[in-house]
């Protein structure tokens, strides 16, 4: 283990972007201790505990995601659900206008661009309106329990409308949400790893700490009265852990492997007759990005409705969608579903690989080239991206069940399994990928450099 990682830090490109990395990740949980200004973070934080009490709770799965700054109204509570609801909204809008279609088929590089600035300027109306419908609920627990929002704030008005404090709650939040997506783009392009996915996993690593001083404090310990939670419940959340763990891994490393035979092959310059090789198709090509998907999907209506709805039909709708309701687990197992398929769909092209297999002269055995081959890389592409939806749906709502039936606090069942797990694992299978891919391919150049060496010797 020692030895890989300081081959990792002997190639200097490589330690370059993990520093970067490191260093943009760290600028990233700052922001998770700047307050917004006028906001009492202390009665906050024992205002939002109250309120989560412990049981399945929207807003304390929203803090998880957030590394704890939802909890504490900072800078960043909003994180990175704007960004990613825009990314959703963006590829919806990709998929149902055949004119953009075509324009990023036909032209990439400027398509892409287009993409990443329709969905920035989304980032910012979505970022906007969550901010002002976080401050309106602020104000209304300042009004039921004065002190969280500072007098000399919250008294500044026009209209009767605390016109100071909405400008600054929008403002900052609006600020720290761009920010967030302009620190997951530059570790995209300049470091390891997915920026977005990188942003979540560090938030819902920053509450291992709080999570593992719930656990001893729920053990009870220092008593010989038994606790919140028993030895036997925490052996099967450890079960549950691992299960869930070994279960990703499984998935999203799992292949179906459709053999080839060429009728001839090119092997550097010369042409030779046969061969044989497969096609991998991944049971789980999508990823962990369903889970991301689904869960931001269901938090953006979820979070309006908490906020502006208290004892009507907005919070009645806020507590169906909870976490831990059945409405939320039906719901969010369609949704990954949907999102299984709809990524595929979007990333997995059998038109281009059955022409491209006509070119070479490959074939699957028993099927014809052209269109034959392209409806059978697509039906058992179809049936194997069931197999993965329906596994990560199951693993998603696993800790729910399990914090219903034995009693859990709903913070340690999150972060022991379902969507934290999920996250966590697959997006360090996804950098552990690129960092292998980076070392192969420095392997590769260094020994191409000393071939030019050789040669002009």
């Amino acid at each position: 283990m020692i030895e890989e990682i300081m081959r990792i830090f002997s190639i200097p490109e490589l330690r370059k972007k993990i520093l970067i990395t490191l260093a943009l990740l760290g600028a990233c949980r700052i922001g998770a201790y700047v307050p917004v200004p006028g906001i009492n973070t202390d009665m906050a934080v024992a205002l939002f505990r109250n309120a989560t009490g412990g049981g399945q709770n929207l807003f304390q799965l929203m803090d998880i995601f957030s590394g704890g700054a939802f909890a504490h109204m900072t800078i960043i509570a909003l994180g990175v659900m704007p960004y990613i609801s825009a990314s959703i909204i963006m590829q919806l809008v990709v998929a149902l206008m055949p004119s953009f279609q075509r324009e990023m088929k036909e032209n990439g590089e400027q398509g892409k661009k287009k993409l990443i600035k329709w969905t920035r300027i989304a980032t910012v109306f979505l970022a906007i309106f969550q901010a002002g419908i976080y401050a309106r609920y602020a104000i209304g627990i300042n009004e039921s329990t004065p002190g969280v929002v500072l007098s000399q704030i919250a008294d500044v008005r026009m209209f009767n409308v605390p016109w100071l404090f909405y400008i600054i709650v929008v403002s900052t939040m609006t600020t720290g949400t761009v920010f967030l997506m302009w620190i997951g783009e530059q570790i995209t392009e300049r470091g390891i790893g997915n920026g977005v996915s990188m942003i979540i996993t560090v938030g819902i690593l920053s509450s291992l700490p709080s999570t593992i001083g719930s656990i001893i404090r729920q053990l009870n310990l220092q008593s010989q009265e038994v606790g919140q939670l028993t030895f036997s419940s925490l052996v099967v959340l450890c079960a549950v852990f691992v299960l869930i763990a070994v279960g990703t891994i499984l998935v999203i490393q799992g292949q179906r492997k459709i053999p080839l035979q060429y009728a001839r092959r090119m092997v550097g310059r010369h042409e030779v007759q046969g061969g044989s090789s497969y096609i991998p198709l991944k049971v789980n090509y999508a990823g962990v990005i369903p889970v991301i998907f689904a869960s931001s999907l269901l938090m953006f209506p979820a979070t309006i409705c908490q906020f502006a709805g208290q004892g009507n039909f907005l919070g009645s709708i806020a507590t169906m969608l909870s976490p831990g309701s059945w409405v939320y687990s039906t719901l969010y197992v369609l949704l990954i579903l949907f999102f299984t398929y709809f990524w595929t769909a979007t990333q997995f092209h059998p038109d281009q690989i059955a022409s491209d297999m006509k070119k070479n002269g490959a074939f699957i055995p028993g099927i014809r080239q052209g269109k034959p081959t392209q409806d059978f890389l697509e039906e058992t592409m179809n049936r194997i991206t069931l197999l993965g939806g329906v596994f990560l749906g199951v693993i998603a709502i696993l800790p729910i069940i399990v914090s219903k039936i034995l009693g859990v606090d709903a913070r340690i069942s999150h972060f022991f399994g379902g969507t934290s797990l999920l996250i966590l694992v697959g997006v360090i299978l996804d950098t552990t990928r690129q960092l292998q891919s980076h070392l192969l391919t420095k392997q590769y150049d260094g020994f191409i450099k000393r071939g030019k060496l050789k040669i002009r010797g």
